[in-house]
C-alpha cells in the first residue's frame, strides 16, 4: 500500500465539508470540483460526491488527539453536541464520541502515557 484514504459521500457535501474544515479544523490537502481531501493523521479523508444512504453505525472514524479535554472544550465552544462524553474505556483509552452531519461516528481518542500503545516495541525485551 502506498497511501490510504477514507471516502465519505455525504447527503449535503457543503455542510459536511464545512463540518470537517470549520468545526473539526482538519487541514485541506487538496480541493477539486466536487470534493475536498483533508489530512487525517497518516492518511486522508475525502468528502466527495453525494450519498443517499446517510448514517451507518458500521463505520467510525478514529481520530487520536493530544489533549482530549481541551479538544472537547473547543468543540463544545463551537456548538458540537457529543454523543458520549469523555471517559476512560475498559481497554485504557480516553474516548469521546460525536457524529458528523450524516451521522458517521467520530471517536476522539487520547492515549494515556502509561498505555501499551505508547510502548516503543523496539525497546521491548522480547524483541
Amino acid at each position: 500500500m502506498l497511501s490510504s484514504r477514507i471516502l465519505l459521500n455525504p447527503k449535503d457535501p457543503e455542510v459536511t465539508t464545512a463540518f470537517y474544515r470549520d468545526i473539526l479544523g482538519l487541514a485541506i490537502y487538496r480541493e477539486f470540483p466536487g470534493g475536498t481531501v483533508f489530512f487525517l493523521g497518516g492518511g486522508f479523508l475525502e468528502v466527495v460526491g453525494r450519498g443517499e444512504e446517510g448514517r451507518t453505525r458500521d463505520v467510525s472514524l478514529w481520530l487520536q488527539v493530544r489533549d482530549l479535554p481541551a479538544v472537547v472544550a473547543e468543540l463544545e465552544g463551537k456548538g458540537v453536541e457529543f454523543d458520549r462524553e469523555p471517559r476512560r474505556e475498559p481497554w485504557g483509552l480516553n474516548e469521546a464520541w460525536l457524529s458528523d452531519p450524516d451521522g458517521t461516528r467520530i471517536v476522539l481518542v487520547e492515549i494515556p502515557a502509561d498505555h501499551p500503545l505508547r510502548v516503543d516495541i523496539r525497546d521491548h525485551p522480547d524483541r
